[in-house]
C-alpha cells in the first residue's frame, strides 16, 4: 500500500524451519521461566509475559498498555495502589516470528538495528555501553524493557535497578543478572545449558537475554497458517474470497508494497497518518506528549511519524492495530491504509482500548487539540489512497484470517517460576 517501493520481493516466499535459528530444550526451557518471572523487574511485580501474553496473542490487548505498577493481565490491566504516572506510549508489540534470521530493526522506531555503529554490532539507545555477546537481535532487544522506569524498572527510589536506570542505561544490567544466577536453580539451569558458563557467578545479563530469545524465537514461530499451506502447494485450502483478498493483497490493494517478502513486512519506515493519542513517545525537548516515530532515532525531519511495518503472521489473534493500537479490528486498520485522511476524520476515539484511570484518561487525547501538530501529522504520509469496494476490503479481512498459523505455542506457561514469585 506505500509508493516507490522497489519491485522485489513481490511475491508470496516460503517461510520455512531453515529461516529460525535452532536452540537446545535446556535453553528454551531455561528462557521461558525467566520470560516469565517477575524477578527481571525492578519492583519484582511485572514479568515479559505480563505485557506479552499468549492468551492475547502475545501482546496485552489493549491500545496503550499499562505497565510496571499495575494489578491483572490483557484488557482487564489497570492501577494498583500507587497511581502510575503514565500509559506505555506505544502498543505492545506481538512476539511472532521476532526470532527469524532475516530480522535486522527492532521497537515501532527502529531505535535497536544490525549496525556496528558503537563496534558492539547494534546501534542501540545503550550505544557504546551495549554489553558485547548477543546471539541475535531478539536477544539485545530483550533487555531493554527491563530498564524502562514505565515498563519493567519502576521509578527512582522504588528499588536498587531504577536507580541505577537514572544513572547510566547500563548500570542496572550487572543488579538483573546478580538477582537472577543468586537463586539456586537459576545458576545451575545455566551451569548446564551454556558451556561457557563453569560457574554460576559468571552468568551476565547477555547470558539471561540470549535465554529469552531462544525461548521467544522457538515458542513463537509461526509459519503453519493455511497461507503457508497455500504458497506451499495446496490450492484448495482457501476459499473463492480468501483467495481474491491474497489477490488483492499482492495486487490491486498494493498491501504487499510494505507487506512483502517471507515476513510480509519489509523491515522499512512509513507514515500512515494514525489518529494521535496517549502520552506520546516523547525526548527531552518535546513541549507536547506527540511521537515522531523513526525521526526520534535519525534525527531526519523526512522520517517524522514514520513507523516500522509490522509483520503479518498470527495478526487476528494480535489486536488492536497500528503502532498506537488505534484501531480495535482488523478492518478499521485496512480502511484506513486505503484512505489514511478520509479514515482519521472519520475515527472516532471511543473505539481505543484503554482502561479508564481518571488521573490518566483526562490527558489521554489532549495532543488533538494541538491544531499545529496535527497539521504537521497529516502533512507526513506516505500512502496513496486505493478505492476498494466493501466485498473487495471483506475479502482482504477474509485472507488475513488465514495468516493465522495452527501452533500458538509450543511448551506454554511453567507453573512456577525459580524465584518463587506469582505468574501472570
Amino acid at each position: 500500500m506505500c509508493s516507490g517501493i522497489a519491485e522485489a520481493n513481490k511475491l508470496p516466499q516460503v517461510l520455512t524451519d531453515d529461516d529460525f535459528p535452532t536452540f537446545t530444550t535446556d535453553k528454551i526451557q531455561l528462557g521461558q521461566l525467566l520470560f516469565y518471572d517477575k524477578i527481571l523487574s525492578g519492583n519484582r511485580n511485572i514479568s515479559c509475559g505480563t505485557c506479552h501474553h499468549p492468551d492475547h496473542g502475545t501482546s496485552d490487548g489493549l491500545s496503550l498498555g499499562i505497565g510496571e505498577g499495575g494489578i491483572g493481565l490483557g484488557p482487564k490491566r489497570t492501577v494498583g495502589a500507587d497511581l502510575i504516572k503514565k500509559r506505555i506510549p506505544r502498543n505492545s508489540t506481538a512476539l511472532w516470528n521476532l526470532g527469524s534470521k532475516e530480522i535486522n530493526v527492532l521497537f515501532h522506531d527502529g531505535r535497536l538495528s544490525k549496525k556496528d555503529t558503537y563496534e558492539n554490532t547494534f546501534d542501540s539507545p545503550a550505544e557504546e555501553w551495549l554489553p558485547i555477546g548477543f546471539d541475535s537481535i531478539l536477544a539485545a532487544q530483550a533487555i531493554f524493557p527491563l530498564v524502562s522506569q514505565f515498563e519493567m524498572a519502576g521509578n527512582p527510589g522504588e528499588n536498587d535497578v531504577a536507580g541505577a536506570a537514572h544513572d547510566r542505561i547500563d548500570a542496572p544490567w550487572p543488579i538483573i543478572a546478580k538477582r537472577v544466577r543468586n537463586i539456586s536453580e537459576y545458576g545451575t539451569r545455566f551451569v548446564s545449558s551454556y558451556e561457557h558458563i563453569d560457574d554460576y557467578k559468571q552468568i551476565n545479563i547477555v547470558d539471561i537475554a540470549n535465554a529469552l530469545a531462544a525461548f521467544i524465537s522457538s515458542e513463537w514461530k509461526t509459519n503453519d497458517s493455511r497461507y503457508d499451506k497455500f504458497i506451499s502447494g495446496n490450492e484448495t485450502i482457501l476459499t473463492s474470497s480468501e483467495k481474491s483478498g491474497m489477490d488483492l493483497f499482492f495486487g490491486k490493494a498494493r498491501c504487499n508494497d510494505c507487506h512483502n517478502g517471507k515476513l510480509l513486512s519489509d523491515q522499512k519506515f512509513y507514515s500512515i497518518g494514525l489518529p494521535s493519542f496517549g502520552p506520546g513517545r516523547t525526548r527531552i525537548f518535546d513541549p507536547i506528549p506527540r511521537d515522531t516515530g523513526h525521526m526520534a532515532e535519525t534525527d531526519d525531519l523526512s522520517d517524522a511519524y514514520r513507523f516500522r511495518t509490522p509483520m503479518l503472521r498470527n495478526i487476528k489473534l494480535s489486536a488492536p492495530y497500528g503502532h498506537n493500537g488505534a484501531y480495535p479490528d482488523i478492518k478499521g486498520i485496512i480502511k484506513h491504509h486505503l484512505n489514511p485522511k478520509k479514515e482519521k476524520g472519520l475515527w472516532n476515539k471511543k473505539i481505543v482500548k484503554l482502561p479508564k484511570i481518571e488521573h490518566l484518561s483526562k490527558n489521554d487525547f489532549i495532543i488533538q487539540e494541538d491544531v499545529r501538530e496535527m497539521i504537521r501529522q497529516s502533512s507526513f504520509i506516505d500512502i496513496k489512497p486505493v478505492k476498494l469496494s466493501d466485498a473487495e476490503i471483506n475479502n482482504l479481512v477474509l485472507f488475513m484470517d488465514t495468516l493465522t498459523g495452527e501452533t500458538t505455542e509450543r511448551i506454554g506457561i511453567p507453573k512456577s517460576v525459580p524465584s518463587g514469585l506469582s505468574i501472570d
